[in-house]
């Protein structure tokens, strides 16, 4: 079900300076912007680093795992004893939720139905 780590995301209070040290200091590079959020590239991955100031993401970091379609997921999750945390809504490429296991790990998911940003 999870295919990869689609993403690692990081509430910062400073969207602009943290942009600017993430890919001055660490290296990497920037793919997109939003008003509220950067993508941002390392060499060896597609798995991207997103930093924003979105106060709606209920943890400061969290790893996004893509999976084919984040409704059949859940379904499926809930089923083998996982406990939706928030159920499936809109993102700007698909669907995201995040479930928490029966050990009480949290795992955000997401599908890129409206597929990815430029």
């Amino acid at each position: 079900m999870l295919r990869k780590i689609d993403c690692i995301m990081i509430r910062v209070p400073d969207l602009t300076a943290a942009a600017a040290y993430y890919t001055r200091v660490l290296g990497l590079s920037q793919l997109w912007t939003r008003e509220q959020s950067v993508g941002l590239g390392m060499p060896e991955t597609d798995a991207e680093i997103v930093l924003h100031t979105l106060d709606d993401i209920p943890e400061p970091i969290l790893p996004h795992y893509l999976v084919n379609d984040v409704v059949s997921a859940v379904g499926e999750l809930t089923r083998e004893g996982s406990r939706v945390v928030a159920e499936p809504f809109d993102i700007e490429i698909g669907k995201c939720a995040m479930i928490e296991d029966p050990f009480g790990v949290r795992l955000c998911i997401l599908d890129m139905a409206k597929g990815p940003l430029s």
